[in-house]
């Protein structure tokens, strides 16, 4: 027996010692100096070229590519190094689609719902930023997105779960010999290194780069402390891998070389000598008109003159049908323009089974871009004079850097002789005005709670576009027919068609009164001169709209015109407020809400400018920050006739500025 206990303990110590042994972290390690033959995950653009080249997007707009090492590596409490080559190849010199990404994540599934353009394939607007997304993200990004914190357009940032970075930094590298720092541009065609180590002792990621035939700098470009294990999650599993996206502007993403080692020390070198070369931009195809003409060259004289003038003649009417106007000075402005052609077949010749709506300026059809398979919106707006075409371009390709989720993206334009088309984001849903005014019996009819969203998206819009952007926008025709909803019911500012743009601090340079009816500040009789107030004065009428489902001027059965905001001021007056909520809600919805809402409806819609809170009070108030203040009685004293008298006066004087501002603003919708 006693020669038993030593042998049990013996046993019991070896056990344990092999169970160690078998828990340990394995030395995961691989290096790819070029891909050809690797075994990877790859999807969407993303390919591997015949000399062994990761081709993450190829040039195609509007899509994403991923490619990730086919089996998870275990992270949890674990080191880890990984060292790449890249290269970005843009259509143009300084204008680029978002970068790439180098990814560790718990799942390459959640991928798959990712938007392309800003979220470079690893988020969509629905779950950015979610902790439930899991992974973390060195992104190499060459466009400036504000809606997420962006410093730069050529820079490096690190991210969690979503595209706002923890810390960014200019792309470049810290010279070694003194020290200083040298900016690289990720956009200059030519391949670089970067270097991403982690450290589990002290949760610290550092990221380095510099140009190809450099060795690693010794000071990193940014360190962030990061707890990667919380990061990831679950076990500790997880891949890695590079995500990319485009967005309207061409562009190419490249992975030369990658190697990557879990558990301490760093990657594995790569060899420069055996790396695939990057390819130079693809030139511009050659005219064809030239392939033409040698092959009628063999035939007769005589049947050759006759085929040549039929085949001149089928070149004279297909350049006419697809044919374009283009100025020297819309040269700047190539990445926001479209080609006709693109558009013509989007929309199926614009025919009348894509028509959306119909408006004064024009018609608005749903069309499907044929390069990316993307839905959007194709507005026909008239315009028979050269006048003032290159400032409205101009407006139309600065507004179309505006990126916020509440807004209806405005992607480009083109033009015709006589014709100018803009491109927008399709939403599905369409305007909030037929949902609001369209009373048979089977319609939809939004809840309280759709409503309040829908208000609140708005005012959050508003707010970026008066304050948080570079430059401030006033949008000048706020309206329920200009609210766009998104697939799940999001309400989206749209149609710039009015917006008119001037720098922080400054008076907008427009006494030009444009509008629509019941929309109007009482100011604008005066001045003719548009402002934020006058903004928070539309959105004022537009919240009592969708809150009582009526439209802001109305006829009684004796003809004579009733501004809303007049209606609900007097039940405010009787202390009855909430009965002004539509009445298709059917009493169902929250009293202290609906009050707040009409009572701020009606802060804004004061006649005196002054009197009315900015948007970012208005923000406050609407999502429970900042206390409403109480709606004096001063606040009811609207008098409608004098409204009334000056909205004619608007009406009469200036009919043709403010009729056809009015029917610009129809948005692209969904019938």
């Amino acid at each position: 027996m006693r020669r038993l206990v030593p042998a049990l303990l013996l046993l019991f110590l070896t056990l344990h010692r092999l169970r160690l042994v078998a828990t340990a972290p394995a030395a995961d390690q691989f290096t790819f100096d070029g891909f050809a033959g690797a075994n990877l995950t790859l999807d969407g653009t993303a390919a591997v070229t015949a000399d062994g080249l990761l081709v993450l997007t190829n040039g195609t707009t509007l899509l994403k590519g991923h490619a990730f090492y086919p089996s998870p590596l275990r992270f949890r409490d674990h080191s880890f190094s990984a060292a790449y080559v890249f290269g970005i190849a843009s259509e143009y010199a300084d204008l680029s689609s978002p970068g790439l990404a180098f990814v560790v994540a718990q799942s390459t599934g959640v991928f798959s719902t990712a938007l392309q353009s800003q979220y470079m394939g690893l988020a969509n607007a629905a779950n950015n930023g979610n902790a439930t997304n899991h992974f973390l993200a060195v992104e190499l990004d060459t466009v400036v997105n504000a809606e997420f914190g962006d410093m730069s357009d050529n820079h490096v940032g690190v991210n969690v779960n979503g595209l706002v970075s923890r810390a960014a930094a200019d792309a470049g590298y810290y010279d070694d010999a003194t020290g200083a720092f040298r900016n690289m541009s990720l956009l200059n065609r030519t391949a670089a290194r970067v270097w991403v180590d982690f450290d589990a002792r002290d949760s610290l990621v550092n990221v380095t780069m510099a140009p190809l035939e450099l060795p690693k700098p010794r000071k990193p470009l940014l360190s962030v402390e990061t707890n990667l294990s919380a990061i990831i999650g679950g076990d500790g599993e997880a891949f890695v891998g590079f995500s990319s996206s485009t967005g309207v502007v061409a562009s190419r993403h490249y992975v030369l070389a990658w190697s990557f080692r879990m558990g301490g020390g760093p990657a594995p070198p790569l060899n420069i000598s055996k790396l695939p070369a990057l390819p130079v931009t693809t030139p511009k195809p050659a005219d064809p008109s030239r392939t033409l003409i040698k092959i009628v060259l063999p035939i007769g004289s005589a049947a050759f003159v006759f085929t040549l003038a039929i085949i001149v003649l089928m070149i004279r009417r297909r350049w006419h049908k697809y044919a374009e106007l283009k100025e020297d000075w819309e040269a700047t402005f190539g990445p926001h323009r479209f080609s006709y052609k693109d558009l013509f077949h989007a929309t199926k010749g614009f025919c009348d089974e894509r028509l959306l709506g119909i408006g004064g300026f024009g018609r608005v059809y749903r069309g499907v871009l044929p390069a990316s398979g993307v839905e959007v919106a194709v507005k026909k707006v008239s315009h028979e004079s050269r006048q003032g075409m290159k400032e409205f371009v101009a407006e139309v390709v600065t507004i179309g850097q505006l990126r916020h989720r509440n807004l209806v993206q405005l992607l480009g334009y083109c033009r015709r002789q006589g014709e100018l088309l803009l491109v927008y984001d399709y939403m599905p849903n369409g305007s909030l005005d037929k949902f609001l005014h369209n009373h048979q019996q089977n319609s939809l009819v939004l809840s309280w709670g759709q409503r309040l969203r829908i208000i609140r998206c708005v005012a959050c819009s508003l707010l970026y576009l008066h304050e948080d952007w570079e430059q401030v926008v006033l949008h000048r025709d706020v309206k329920a027919s200009n609210v766009l909803l998104d697939a799940d019911m999001n309400g989206r500012l749209g149609d710039f068609g009015l917006a008119r743009l001037y720098d922080h601090g400054t008076d907008p340079h427009t006494t030009h009164v444009v509008g629509t009816m019941g929309y109007l500040a009482p100011e604008l009789g005066h001045t003719g001169r548009a402002s934020k107030a006058s903004d928070v004065f539309a959105f004022g009428v537009f919240m009592l709209e969708v809150a009582c489902g009526q439209r802001p001027v109305v006829k009684d059965e004796h003809g004579d015109h009733h501004l809303l905001v007049d209606w609900v001021a007097e039940r405010r007056r009787r202390g009855a407020v909430a009965d002004a909520v539509d009445p298709r809600l059917r009493g169902d919805f929250a009293v202290e809400e609906a009050s707040m809402v009409l009572k701020l409806s009606l802060l804004c819609s004061h006649p005196l400018p002054g009197a009315r809170p900015g948007i970012r009070q208005v923000v406050q108030f609407l999502d429970g920050s900042a206390p409403l203040p109480e709606v004096s009685e001063a606040h009811l004293g609207f008098n409608l006739q004098a409204l009334m008298r000056r909205n004619q006066v608007l009406t009469n004087t200036q009919a043709s500025s403010s009729t056809v501002a009015g029917n610009i603003s129809d948005v692209p919708a969904a019938r």
